[in-house]
């Protein structure tokens, strides 16, 4: 199968009613954060079923061209379908002849080069913690930091929401640390990201995140602040916005 044959299933089961409010959505406007990206009006669900019947019957080079196109909807299957290869054995794809773990290393690099194409919050939501977190994790983790030190939003947000496979896996410590990276931050994307990293983060340990934010509080943007602490109680959630 071929990047393109992928493109057009995906333009058979479009709507350009759901186009125009993806246009909306995912702030195409100009001056927008996602200014100039092209939908085709596929829901994740379609993008998923599709995924789930090709991803073993197309090349990494093919996914790669697909990671290219123009528009969004191919972008997500791209990336979705290296997740699904990334979380599968080398032997369960008929065009695999990689080792699993020089088929994830090929991944990983096709993943970390092409970060110009993974240019919207849905892309970098689905794809960064399977990939980026899970191939880093126990590892060098020295590229997050590399990704949240740059000028490049979307790398700036793959570093912080890759952490979500480490808090899975009860590591807080690159959250808190990325986190004050970005406390500074101006783009609503960031203290979102930052935000909702931490509150998975609290999930697990509240006092440790309570004791996180007592410290910055004062520092930390109002909407990192707000997600931080959605999970806490109204009389908590209170006291901590008055800051």
């Amino acid at each position: 199968m071929k990047a393109n044959d992928i493109i057009e299933r995906l333009k058979g089961v479009a709507s350009a009613e759901k186009r125009e409010v993806q246009l909306r959505f995912f702030k195409t406007g100009e001056g927008e954060y996602g200014y100039g990206d092209n939908f085709l009006g596929v829901m994740v669900p379609q993008i998923r079923a599709i995924v789930k019947e090709c991803h073993n019957v197309i090349e990494l080079e093919e996914i790669e061209k697909l990671l290219h196109s123009e528009f969004h909807e191919a972008r997500l299957t791209a990336l979705l379908l290296l997740v699904k290869r990334y979380e599968c054995k080398g032997e369960e794809s008929m065009l695999c002849p990689y080792s699993p773990e020089c088929l994830r290393e090929k991944i990983f690099n096709i993943y970390i080069s092409n970060t110009d194409y993974i240019n919207n919050w849905d892309l970098v939501d689905l794809s960064a913690p399977n990939i980026i977190g899970t191939h880093l994790y126990n590892g060098d983790c020295s590229l997050l930091y590399e990704f949240a030190k740059s000028d490049h939003l979307w790398k700036q947000r793959i570093a912080v929401v890759a952490t979500l496979t480490f808090i899975r896996k009860g590591d807080f410590s690159h959250t808190y640390a990325l986190a004050k990276l970005f406390m500074d931050s101006r783009h609503d994307l960031m203290q979102k990201a930052v935000g909702w990293t931490l509150r998975e983060a609290g999930k697990r340990d509240a006092n440790q995140l309570r004791n996180f934010l007592n410290e910055y509080k004062i520092k930390m943007p109002r909407t990192m602040l707000r997600y931080a602490i959605e999970k806490f109680s109204p009389e908590e959630r209170k006291l901590f916005m008055k800051r």
